[in-house]
């Protein structure tokens, strides 16, 4: 019974850090390394064709899902970098996007876990659908 009880306690510690932990900016506001398109198992880079105005519409439709916001930069800056929250557990994810001329640099990835099952492929696909 001990046993439960510590498991419990420290599920509800993990779960709470996850939601107040800070984010420290020099680590996750920072220009995107995007050459080409990619996925792995707890990110994806994307390279979009955009023109000069693309941070602007990206920026729209980023802050426009639910339980994202902006963590720093803005448009003028030329980048944004946004967490969005997962709904049940609110697991932060980053997504950087870098306006390179007419290319838009995507790069979006987890905090936690090694794996994110394609969600933020899917979560930068729509945003980028909606551009």
């Amino acid at each position: 019974m001990t046993f439960f009880w510590l498991i419990l306690v420290l599920a509800v510690g993990f779960a709470g850090y996850v939601r107040v932990a800070p984010s420290d900016l020099a680590k996750w506001h920072k220009e995107p390394k995007v050459d080409h398109n990619s996925d792995n198992e707890n990110s994806v880079r994307r390279l979009v064709m955009s023109g000069r105005e693309g941070l602007a519409r990206f920026h729209q439709v980023a802050v426009g899902t639910p339980r994202t916001t902006v963590l720093a930069g803005s448009v003028e800056d030329g980048m944004v970098t946004y967490v969005t929250r997962s709904n049940l557990m609110a697991y932060p994810d980053y997504t950087t996007a870098y306006q390179d001329g007419d290319m838009l640099k995507i790069y979006g990835r987890s905090r936690f876990g090694r794996k994110d099952f394609g969600v933020n492929a899917t979560r930068v696909e729509t945003w980028i659908d909606a551009l």
